[in-house]
């Protein structure tokens, strides 16, 4: 694994929040747990991470998202006064972890308590070694551990309503068992089925629909570490679309450049389906909506694709 460092612009975020905290400025993120029933306050990494939190908090919490733009990327964040207040009044944060989200920790240092802290990169049991994909919302099983933690640590700054949060998580649960089950369903028709991809963002995901990853490894760290690919490399890699190797190419949007553009269109020119994929939450989605549209596509793809398993 690669990882990732943030570049943090922190100048006048201090004095800043100061000021807006004694002028009892409000945000999505409001002051922890109030004692008249207000709600928790919790400030999430990205709005992936927030967005799951609000399936499971519903109108009993108030989330920050500091990474919210769809067209945002994640790997060179500047923090606000707003995100540096927000922090500052959190009863929870959530934080992927792993390398992904450095600027979380950084932000957070001396401010949030780390034990208010969901570390999901500790969560999944996931990280065991170099080859760690740290890109952690789409492993389905660790979003359904999520989940639960979420109930958990609401329920206790909560207790009166720990059962809406208990049933709001075997919602979420549900719904996530759903798509697992469209995924099932692609395993079991095209299991083995080779893919190629820009970067490993989806790879949790596209492994539960069964298929194998052929992309040079080469390829992919070079795209996702912001490096240009060796030539040869780039060579191997449109040769997959061109030689009737790969059924689908998963594509991240957020990391485009000329050389991931290349090679989607070898894939197009080609006739092999283009799935694109996010890291942060599209406009107008939240994550069970985003989750099963990509599992459809991925399906819809493979129901088209010139490449099948043998």
């Amino acid at each position: 694994m690669q990882l990732r460092r943030t570049t943090l612009t922190l100048a006048l975020a201090v004095a800043a929040s100061l000021l807006l905290g004694a002028c009892g400025g409000g945000s999505s993120a409001a002051t922890g747990k109030q004692a008249g029933g207000g709600t928790i306050a919790v400030v999430a990494s990205t709005n992936v991470y927030g967005s799951i939190a609000e399936a499971v908090g519903a109108d009993r919490v108030s989330v920050h998202s500091i990474i919210a733009r769809a067209d945002a990327d994640p790997h060179s964040y500047e923090a606000t006064a707003q995100d540096k207040l927000a922090v500052s009044k959190a009863a929870v944060g959530i934080e992927n972890g792993g390398g992904y989200d450095d600027f979380f920790g950084q932000l957070a240092k001396g401010i949030l308590d780390p034990a208010k802290v969901i570390n999901v990169s500790r969560l999944s049991g996931l990280d065991t070694g170099p080859d760690f994909n740290e890109h952690l919302w789409y492993s389905l099983p660790t979003m359904s551990k999520l989940a639960d933690q979420l109930a958990v640590r609401f329920s206790a700054l909560d207790a009166a309503h720990a059962g809406e949060f208990a049933a709001n998580a075997k919602a979420f649960k549900d719904t996530l068992a759903g798509i697992e089950a469209t995924l099932a369903g692609v395993k079991a028709a095209h299991h083995g089925a080779a893919a190629a991809i820009t970067e490993p963002v989806p790879l949790y995901l596209l492994k539960e629909a069964g298929l194998a990853n052929a992309t040079p490894a080469a390829f992919s760290t070079a795209i996702e570490n912001g490096s240009d690919v060796p030539t040869t490399v780039l060579r191997d890699t449109v040769n997959l679309m061109t030689n009737g190797t790969v059924a689908l190419l998963a594509y991240n949007q957020q990391t485009e450049g000329p050389q991931t553009v290349e090679v989607k269109k070898a894939a197009e020119q080609a006739g092999v389906p283009v799935v694109d994929f996010t890291e942060t939450l599209p406009q107008g989605k939240d994550y069970l909506q985003w989750m099963a549209a990509n599992a459809a596509h991925i399906q819809q793809a493979l129901a088209t694709s010139k490449a099948t398993a043998k």
